[in-house]
C-alpha cells in the first residue's frame, strides 16, 4: 500500500522560508506527476506545484517566483522550497500524484505564515 510522509512545516514569520518533505513508499514514484496541494480553512483544497517524472514543473500563479518544487527519484521524496512566504500561505500542505490524486491522503503538514 502507498503512503505519503509529509514534513517539515512550521510557525514562521512573514518573508521567511520552509523547506516541505514528502516521502512516497512503495513503486509509484517514479511513474507518476507528483504535487504539492494545499487547503487552508473554509476553502477548497488547491495545487500549488506538480513536477513530472522527468522534472518538468508548474505552479499556481499565487505562489510563481516564490516556491520550488523538486523530486529526488532515488529516495523517492518530493520536496517543496518556499520563500517570501505571506499570511495567505497559511495551510495545511499535502503531496500526492497530478493531475488527479490517486493515493490515498496523508496527514500533511501545517504551515502558520504569521508575525
Amino acid at each position: 500500500q502507498v503512503q505519503l510522509v509529509e514534513s517539515g512545516g512550521d510557525l514562521v514569520q512573514p518573508g521567511g522560508s520552509l523547506r516541505l518533505s514528502c516521502v512516497v513508499s512503495g513503486s509509484i514514484f517514479s511513474i507518476y506527476t507528483m504535487a504539492w496541494y494545499r487547503q487552508a480553512p473554509g476553502k477548497q483544497r488547491e495545487l500549488v506545484a506538480r513536477i513530472t517524472k522527468g522534472g518538468s514543473t508548474a505552479y499556481a500563479d499565487s505562489v510563481k517566483g516564490r516556491f520550488t518544487i523538486s523530486r529526488d527519484n532515488a529516495k523517492n521524496t518530493v520536496y517543496l522550497q518556499m520563500n517570501s512566504l505571506k499570511p495567505e500561505d497559511t495551510a495545511v500542505y499535502l503531496c500526492n500524484t497530478a493531475p488527479g490524486a490517486y493515493v490515498d491522503w496523508g496527514q500533511g503538514t501545517q504551515v502558520t505564515v504569521s508575525s
